[in-house]
C-alpha cells in the first residue's frame, strides 16, 4: 500500500530498547478532507527520513500491522500500527502546455457585406 502526501512532521530517532529503534513520520493527505497519517519507520529503515524535510511532497510504501493484547484484567485489546518501508519525493506535475493557435485576423480585416438585403429570402428551416 502507499501513502500520497506532504511530510507535516518527521521525529527524531526513539530507541525504545537496546536492541529496537523507530522513527515517526507524519503526512498529511491532499484530499478533501486531509488525513494526518502516522507512520513508524523501525531500525535501518530509520534512516530513510534523513534526506527528506518538512513540506515535501512524498509516496510513502507502508504495511498494516495489527495485534493482540491482553491487560491484566483479561480484557483482549487491538492494535494496529502503520509501518513504513519505502520513501519517495513526489515531482509536482508541471501543468501541460496549451497547444498554440495562430494568431486570429483583427476584426478590421474582415471586409462588410455590402450586398445585404432584407427581401431576399432563404430556404433555412430557421
Amino acid at each position: 500500500m502507499e501513502v500520497l502526501g506532504r511530510v507535516k512532521l518527521i521525529n527524531p530517532v526513539q530507541q525504545v530498547s537496546a536492541s529496537f529503534k523507530k522513527r515517526e513520520l507524519v503526512v498529511t493527505t491532499e484530499e478533501q478532507y486531509p488525513q494526518h497519517i502516522l507512520i513508524e519507520f523501525a531500525q535501518d529503515k530509520t534512516d530513510l527520513l534523513n534526506n527528506y524535510s518538512v513540506g515535501e511532497q512524498v509516496k510513502v510504501s507502508i504495511n498494516l500491522r495489527g495485534r493482540e493484547w491482553v491487560n491484566p484484567q483479561g480484557e483482549t485489546k487491538y492494535f494496529n500500527s502503520i509501518q513504513g518501508w519505502r520513501i519517495e519525493k513526489v515531482q509536482a506535475e508541471a501543468p501541460a502546455a496549451a497547444p498554440q493557435m495562430p494568431p486570429m485576423p483583427p476584426a478590421a480585416a474582415f471586409e462588410p457585406a455590402t450586398n445585404f438585403n432584407e427581401e431576399e429570402h432563404d430556404d433555412l428551416p430557421f
